[in-house]
């Protein structure tokens, strides 16, 4: 009887032990690998943030950011519309090596996911080190499968949580194309079942008015393209019947999301958690909440920046709150340059006044010159974050080897991915960034390499707008640029420097042609 009850106390203490040594790893774990907090702003400009030289908007949040982070002034998206850089922001890879993110411009709301489950994800790698993922926002990658009709009223599969997100809220595509209802892990939120969702990209279905049929009911008037199903008094791309019940109401669209981000936040806030926050600001169309109206002299598109801003605010306020500022990381860039006008005439051109959204570059969404792709790029974060600017070059799709580094997570070889490990670089560790960086732009491709430029023979997109289909022609030499001098590329160099035209013209084959 007394061996037995000795043997049960080892017994315990051991257990006890075992315990104590878990809830210890635990506690190493949590502080070791910090929260990471990925804001995707839409269609956001180098010029709109106020840390980036913009005077005419106010965007003390984001700033503040800056300040106690790094500031990227050669930060890129891969590409210059969204589709393809939101594929890179997630996969390490540039979008052309896929033939889905590479064909389409933009993808269409019924759209099959173009991103291969068993590829490298940034979620599924953070997940593979004990982190809860989430996505909360824009998603625009595809839903379901390319073989099987997407049924809108059960199981919406696959999508992103079969990509490694443990929670996902989020629109199908962007806020101006249908169907426009929120998903939630798969299934459409507040879908009556006697009402189900169809949706239509090729001809109208239904008996929902139009915005050609129905054009005094609009809130924005619009261009044809945007003339489709109206919702909450929009037009939209695309055409959807059904679904009443679900559908969204763009005022309320910052704050519901906004809500499910700091939901997010405090209930994974015990353990090592990453967030896509994908916002859809500031894609068309522009719809603030009443009480951001009139923050700007800009009309809707200032105003929606500063929406952005405070929800920005918030989510650093919760993160204080619930104690967790001091080890998150919080990213904050653009998933392409801006648009002044795109598709809703909301009079953000006619008030658009002095202001620069790509600052000093040229170009915009849509453009392969430098207004396209470069974007704001900002890494804060006490802990592990050190204070400075830098002009190293550095892609989005870098995100995925250097938080891989710094988490200790693995990545297949399977697939070819283009993610460089730079992790000292977004810490303020070192300036060593790329030597070179792929942009894509609307039936075009440059490269950068260092200081130098180069754009290939053909047309580039000179407007950053869908009606605005002006064109820049470059000629059989191709375009070169030294961008520390000449950052609004308007001196061709190609003539007067023909090796390093060609340098660049090899390289950026070279990498469009890596299989």
């Amino acid at each position: 009887m007394i061996f037995c009850i000795r043997e049960m106390k080892h017994k315990i203490k051991w257990m006890v032990t075992i315990v104590l040594v878990l809830l210890g790893t635990q506690m190493v774990l949590s502080q070791e690998n910090p929260n990471i907090i990925l804001i995707y702003a839409d269609d956001i400009g180098y010029g709109d943030i106020g840390c980036y030289g913009g005077e005419a908007i106010p965007t003390p949040n984001i700033n503040k950011l800056a300040e106690e982070g790094m500031r990227f002034t050669a930060g890129y998206a891969t590409a210059s519309t969204c589709t393809p850089s939101r594929y890179s922001i997630l996969t390490g890879q540039y979008p052309f090596r896929n033939y889905r993110a590479k064909q389409e411009k933009v993808l269409p709301g019924n759209a099959p996911l173009i991103i291969d489950p068993a590829q490298p994800t940034l979620p599924a790698m953070l997940k593979g080190v004990g982190y809860t993922t989430g996505l909360v926002g824009k998603w625009h990658l595809g839903l379901g499968s390319p073989k099987n009709p997407l049924d809108w009223n059960t199981f919406i599969t696959p999508g992103p949580n079969e990509v490694g997100f443990d929670y996902s809220y989020h629109m199908a595509a962007t806020n101006d194309r249908v169907p426009s209802v929120y998903i939630e892990n798969g299934y459409i939120e507040n879908l009556d079942s006697n009402d189900p969702v169809q949706v239509s990209y090729k001809k109208p279905i239904g008996n929902d008015p139009t915005g050609l049929s129905h054009p005094e009911l609009l809130k924005t008037q619009t261009n044809i393209q945007h003339s489709g199903t109206i919702v909450n008094g929009v037009g939209r791309i695309g055409w959807m019947s059904g679904g009443k019940s679900a559908r969204w109401k763009d005022e309320n669209m910052g704050d519901i999301y906004l809500n499910k981000v700091v939901n997010f936040i405090e209930k994974n806030k015990k353990k090592p958690f990453f967030l896509f926050y994908a916002s859809h600001e500031n894609h068309v169309p522009r719809i603030p909440h009443p009480r951001f109206k009139g923050s700007t002299s800009l009309g809707v598109r200032g105003d929606v920046v500063v929406q952005l801003d405070w929800n920005v605010g918030q989510i650093v306020k919760s993160l204080k709150e619930n104690g967790l500022y001091e080890n998150t990381i919080i990213v904050f860039t653009s998933d392409n340059g801006p648009a002044v006008y795109d598709g809703y005439y909301d009079g953000a051109y006619e008030k658009n006044g002095d202001h620069q959204p790509t600052g000093p570059y040229r170009g915009g969404k849509y453009s392969a010159w430098e207004g396209g792709c470069r974007v704001p790029f900002i890494v804060s974060g006490p802990n592990n974050i050190q204070k400075g600017v830098s002009d190293a070059i550095i892609s989005q799709a870098d995100l995925l080897a250097s938080f891989a580094d710094l988490t200790g997570g693995k990545i297949s070889d399977d697939f070819e991915i283009d993610s460089q490990n730079l992790i000292n670089l977004l810490t303020g560790k070192s300036n060593k960034g790329r030597e070179h960086v792929v942009l894509q732009g609307v039936g075009i491709k440059s490269i950068r390499k260092g200081a130098w430029k180069y754009i290939p023979p053909g047309k580039v997109r000179s407007k950053g707008s869908i009606d605005e289909m002006i064109f820049d022609y470059i000629g059989n030499e191709g375009a070169l640029f030294f961008l520390p001098e000449d950052p609004s590329e308007t001196n061709n160099l190609a003539s007067k420097y023909p090796q390093k035209a060609k340098e660049l013209s090899l390289l950026l084959n070279a990498e469009l042609s890596e299989k």
